[in-house]
């Protein structure tokens, strides 16, 4: 033992490497004592590596959590986002379909109209012609039949429609004498065509048989009209019935009535139709809000005619209720409607108020009066959809003098909350609860996999450390760093894999200063094969038959090579080239490489075969030559 220290120390002063520095191995203290000067500091260096992982960990986990919160504000908010833009543009659908087919039925209903009042002049003036009277002296013959085709023509099923004539004062009493024949007649057949209950004489001893009015201070006793000016009595009116104290309302002068005769002083001045609100009973007894459209009937059918008389009116009673209904198909709910007049004087309640807006709810085929006010939610005015419902085209240098406006109906559409509670789902919380879950499994996922990769971890440092320990007990500092970089720069191997033996200890020659640019693999087996046959072949075809060919074998020679992990190197023409063994290691690789040119032999003949239908019949003459090189 002594001997062998001796020898040990006589090698300290003899001993030098290669470029005449002292051979840091010739000191068998430097092996066996490195303890005594210098401190191993891996575990200092592993638990600072810890707090790192442990800083990096809580660092995700509050990127994972604000993650998680904004995702889900987000998705909560987009969700909700959606919906009301749903909403929005279904309800904007739903305005839009009632503007279009509301302005189709008053242009409908205003044609009906004209055509109605233009059959009635025509048939007066040749009535006149063949019997030598004149206006005011004519009723309209099938009165009640004619006017419920115009009903049915305007689309609106319950409206009520009258015919009134102009009557000067001097023509009163002469009137009265043909009016109580015609009313007569006229109940005749109204009581037929509309099949009522009570008879015609009924219907006259409930008649005032003289041009009157209602007079208030006499408890609404009918007076004869005796002022100055004209009068314009009710003819007939569509449907026959009973008004107010059981009596109908032939005869009754509806220039007495403000809102009426206001209507009438403006058709007479601008020779038009003109439209006003009116205080109307529904079936159920309830007074609602409707429209009284006058159109004026002059003494000939001609509309050139410059020079005719205005000489009688047809009034019609509009209930908007009906006009509204069936106005959407089924499914459509929630629609407010709000019905605004700009002449509010041109229909007085007899409780002194005056009529301008009407509100009504549209729900599919349904409607529904809501009020004499606007009834809409005020949180969806900027939803407002309007338009002009009724435009006449008056000309506002027409209107008599006193009048302040231009009769118009204008349609103002909103939406109701029933209909935007029917676009608010579930979603935005279903789908934020869902994106919450995602990160929670996420987060949990995250744990587990944590959970593994510590437990990998402590195995792999323990074992790490224990080398690196056994490392730097062997090797100096500089050395052993210089082991560690040349370690690294080497792909596929790790610490594990060092061996201690290889390493030539006198000298460099096993330390490079630079990374290799190139591998050496000892044991590997390169494969050569190339089509027997292929130039001939090939000369007699296309270019895309010699494509077919050559895709399908080396397609099926491809999934052989994965099949015995051979590493394919490349293709050249008729030549498939292939090595086992590289990259990584195969301890029978020529084994191998004669398994892979055997199974290409076997595939190469039933391919051939395969392709002899679509390629030519000698195409199975094609042979395949393999060379194999260990």
């Amino acid at each position: 033992m002594m001997n062998d220290e001796q020898s040990l120390s006589s090698k300290k002063t003899t001993s030098q490497l290669s470029n005449g520095s002292p051979n840091p191995f010739s000191d068998s203290t430097s092996i066996y004592r490195t303890h005594e000067r210098e401190v191993y500091q891996a575990p200092e260096v592993a638990k600072q590596e810890e707090a790192n992982i442990l800083r990096a960990k809580i660092l995700v986990a509050l990127i994972i959590l604000l993650a998680a919160s904004g995702v889900g504000s987000s998705t909560f908010l987009l969700v909700k986002h959606q919906e009301k833009t749903n909403f929005e543009n279904q309800f904007a659908g739903y305005a839009s379909e009632i503007v279009t087919v509301s302005r189709q039925k008053a242009n409908q209903f205003f044609s009906a109209l004209e055509a109605f009042t233009t059959s009635i002049s025509s048939q007066a003036m040749s009535e006149h012609a063949v019997l030598n009277t004149s206006w005011p002296f004519y009723a309209v013959p099938d009165w009640s039949i004619k006017a419920e085709q115009l009903a049915e023509l305007t689309g609106v099923a319950d409206s009520e429609v009258a015919f009134a004539v102009v009557v000067q004062q001097d023509e009163v009493a002469e009137f009265n004498e043909f009016a109580a024949q015609a009313i007569r007649k006229s109940y005749q057949q109204s009581v037929r065509n509309e099949k009522l209950d009570m008879t015609a004489d009924e219907f006259w001893n409930r008649t005032i048989p003289f041009v009157h009015f209602l007079d208030p201070e006499n408890s609404y006793q009918p007076t004869p009209v005796t002022g100055p000016g004209l009068s314009v009595p009710l003819l007939q009116y569509y449907p026959l019935q009973l008004g107010s104290f059981s009596r109908t309302t032939m005869m009754y002068d509806t220039m007495m009535a403000p809102g009426t005769a206001t209507l009438f002083n403006i058709t007479r001045a601008i020779r038009k139709p003109t439209i006003g609100f009116t205080v109307l009973t529904a079936s159920d007894g309830t007074q609602v809000v409707g429209s009284q459209v006058i159109h004026p009937i002059f003494d000939t059918p001609y509309p050139d005619d410059e020079g005719r008389k205005h000489v009688a009116s047809t009034g019609i009673r509009l209930h908007w209720l009906d006009y509204f209904k069936n106005i959407l198909t089924e499914g459509e709910f929630g629609i407010i409607v709000v019905l605004k007049t700009a002449c509010p004087d041109l229909c007085n309640r007899e409780d002194g108020r005056t009529a301008r807006i009407a509100s009504y709810r549209i729900d599919a085929s349904h409607a529904q009066y809501l009020g004499d006010s606007d009834m809409h939610d005020p949180k969806f005015d900027s939803m407002e959809i309007t338009d002009v419902f009724v435009d006449l085209g008056i000309d506002e240098s027409q209107l008599p003098e006193g009048t302040t406006c231009v009769p118009t109906l204008s349609l103002h559409v909103y939406p109701s909350e029933d209909l935007e509670m029917s676009f608010q789902t579930n979603d935005a919380v279903i789908y934020t609860v869902v994106v919450a879950v995602i990160f929670i499994f996420t987060s949990l996922v995250f744990l587990l996999y944590d959970y593994f990769v510590r437990k990998r971890q402590t195995k792999v440092m323990e074992r790490i450390m224990r080398q690196d320990k056994i490392v730097s007990n062997v090797f100096p500092t500089a050395i052993r760093d210089r082991l560690y970089e040349s370690q690294e720069k080497q792909k596929g191997k790790n610490m594990k894999n060092l061996d201690l033996d290889d390493l030539d200890f006198e000298g460099d020659s096993n330390i490079s200063c630079s990374a290799p640019l190139a591998d050496l693999f000892p044991s590997t087996t390169v494969i050569f094969a190339d089509i027997a046959g292929f130039t001939a072949w090939s000369s007699a075809r296309e270019p895309q038959q010699v494509f077919v060919l050559l895709e399908t074998i080396y397609g099926a020679f491809d999934k052989i090579a994965y099949r015995h992990s051979v590493f394919k190197v490349e293709t050249v023409g008729d030549c498939y080239v292939a090595a086992v063994g590289l990259p990584e290691p195969v301890e029978k690789h020529a084994v191998v490489a004669c398994r892979f040119a055997r199974d290409c032999l076997k595939k190469m003949k039933e391919v051939t075969l395969k392709l002899e239908v679509t390629l030519g019949p000698d195409t199975g003459d094609l042979d395949l030559r393999t060379g194999i090189h260990r």
